[in-house]
């Protein structure tokens, strides 16, 4: 298990780049607002307090956050 605190303010991922993790990723928005965007065009708006699970090798990445305040995130990845 690994557990991290993310900071991002105004934060994007870069518009040809994935993440592909090989755990279980559970986030959760402590601060602030991101929006998350999964292969295949789906989108997530997470606001503080809101939470996802995103099973292992589900691609996705960061479409934008609160440029105005930090967005606080905190991950947890579990198991492989």
């Amino acid at each position: 298990m690994r557990i991290e605190r993310i900071v991002s303010r105004g934060h994007r991922s870069p518009e040809d780049f994935w993440y592909d993790q090989k755990e279980t990723e559970f986030v959760l928005v402590v601060s602030g607002s991101a929006e998350l965007q999964f292969e295949g065009g789906a989108t997530r708006s997470l606001t503080a307090g809101d939470w996802l699970e995103i099973p292992p090798h589900t691609r996705h990445r960061v479409s934008s956050t609160d440029a105005d305040r930090d967005t606080v995130w905190l991950a947890v990845f579990y198991g492989e």
